[in-house]
């Protein structure tokens, strides 16, 4: 499965000392992924994708965000530098399941 949306970037602040930033897979596709990895289990609910933004493409993993129902997609720092993104700015992201 290969889904292209836009979405912002957000900030979970982890711990005092670290900061993670992320995208929210929207929720159709997140259900659309739930009903596609019925079974698959890893740790903390995660799934491997391969994900792009811009000219930036890497591989990751996506986590499941009980509070929204969607799962969401950590986008490290050398993308978002790469990207010229921040925290608010909208991208347009593609995630590319690897476990299915």
């Amino acid at each position: 499965m290969i889904a292209t949306f836009a979405a912002e970037l957000w900030v979970w602040d982890a711990r005092r000392a670290e900061t993670w930033t992320f995208v929210s897979v929207p929720v159709e596709v997140s259900e659309d992924i739930r009903e596609l990895t019925e079974g698959v289990q890893r740790g903390f609910g995660s799934l491997r994708v391969r994900a792009t933004i811009g000219g930036t493409t890497w591989r990751t993993s996506i986590f499941p965000d009980s509070g929204s129902g969607c799962y969401a997609l950590p986008v490290k720092r050398a993308v978002r530098t790469a990207e010229g993104l921040e925290p608010g700015s909208i991208a347009e992201v593609t995630v590319e399941l690897l476990d299915v």
